[in-house]
């Protein structure tokens, strides 16, 4: 009676983890785990690749790896003019994912705005951001919002849609500093969830090379200017690859010949993957330094791949796993204090491998069980 009892409790237990049917055979009690119907809600801003992206990419892939259907609703998404911001949400009000011919469809996961204004029965937020330009970015220069009652009026508009979207979801959030923000601006909370690197498992620790790498999108937020800067401060000849594209790539380049960079600075646009991996292994350090960052696939990357991670104090998400002479080096957002530490890590191959060897520890717990646990069943 004790083992039956025992053996019950353990069927009990993995009840509560899994959907599962339980059946009998020969005497034994064999779980079978259910599949469910998945929609990921993505928001696509057409000719923009990057994080949000590869971060659906990668959900679709390990949902359909444990034996879910899944599938990928995405809609265009434009800024401007900012009335039709809110065209693009009442185009996710309309539609109607409860199913899909005429067969139930039994979660939909939503990420970035406004996908998460669609409705469903069993609606789960992993939000990768707002819309910032309304949000914490609002009344800086990065925001596109002027002081107008037009803009004033939107940016209210978008308070009131967030707070009754979000409040209909369960909640996540791809990091501490996106679940800070959701907070601060609607009341509501979320619980962190970190996504991984579609390379999780690809990373692998080289040499230490004579190159800084950068592989943040060519984007103002990314702040690739300032290390432009700090390169023609640096005492060494310290030089960097930077290994993507986006809409500041011109005036990089301009920037780069104007501060008589040279061959010091490459910029080789999209890599193939092998060469993306081979370029993180060798690197003697990454640059990431972005503005208050959401998450930073670049900075879980490099520390993956046992590279120090060099960014700011300002760099938001970033700093939830980069610690200054533990990692990586945190600094001033100042050309001099990133020159500084440029030519400390490449006159310090010793100190350089000291930090990136402490770098795969700090994202070891980042996986897609853990995820998938969460999205799907609420573990």
């Amino acid at each position: 009676m004790h083992r039956v009892m025992r053996s019950t409790s353990r069927y009990r237990s993995l009840l509560k983890q899994v959907p599962l049917v339980v059946y009998f055979t020969g005497g034994a009690i064999k779980p079978i785990i259910m599949s469910k119907r998945i929609l990921i809600c993505a928001t696509q801003v057409p000719f923009t690749r990057g994080g949000a992206e590869l971060l659906v990419e990668g959900l679709c892939a390990a949902l359909r790896e444990r034996g879910h259907s899944v599938d990928v609703i995405s809609l265009p998404f434009a800024w401007q003019p900012h009335d039709r911001i809110g065209q693009a949400a009442l185009a996710w009000r309309l539609l109607d994912l409860t199913h899909v011919n005429d067969v139930p469809v039994d979660l939909v996961v939503c990420t970035k705005f406004p996908s998460y204004v669609v409705q469903h029965p069993n609606k789960v937020v992993w939000l990768v951001h707002q819309h910032r330009q309304a949000y914490d970015w609002y009344g800086t220069p990065m925001s596109d919002f002027v002081n107008t009652p037009e803009d004033r009026a939107v940016r209210d508009m978008l308070l009131r849609m967030d707070r009754r979207t979000l409040g209909e979801a369960r909640r996540y959030a791809i990091s501490r500093n996106v679940a800070t923000r959701l907070q601060r601006f609607t009341g509501l909370d979320a619980t962190p969830l970190y996504p991984p690197s579609r390379y999780a498992d690809q990373f692998r620790a080289g040499s230490y090379g004579d190159y800084i790498l950068s592989d943040a999108r060519l984007d103002a937020a990314k702040r690739l200017d300032l290390l432009l800067h700090a390169l023609a401060h640096t005492m060494t000849s310290v030089r960097c690859i930077l290994i993507s594209t986006g809409p500041e790539r011109e005036s990089l380049e301009r920037l780069a010949g104007d501060l008589g960079l040279g061959t010091r600075v490459e910029f080789r646009g999209f890599v193939p993957d092998h060469e993306l991996i081979d370029l993180y292994a060798n690197a003697r350090a990454v640059y990431y330094a972005p503005v208050d960052e959401d998450y930073g696939f670049t900075s879980v990357q490099a520390l993956a791949a046992a590279r120090p991670v060099v960014t700011t104090e300002d760099s938001g998400g970033v700093l939830e796993f980069v610690t200054d002479a533990v990692n990586g080096c945190v600094v001033a957002p100042q050309p001099h204090a990133i020159a500084t530490r440029l030519d400390t890590l490449i006159n310090n191959a010793e100190l350089a491998a000291r930090l990136g060897a402490a770098g795969p520890s700090a994202v070891a717990e980042i996986t897609w069980d853990r995820v998938v646990a969460a999205l799907v069943d609420g573990q």
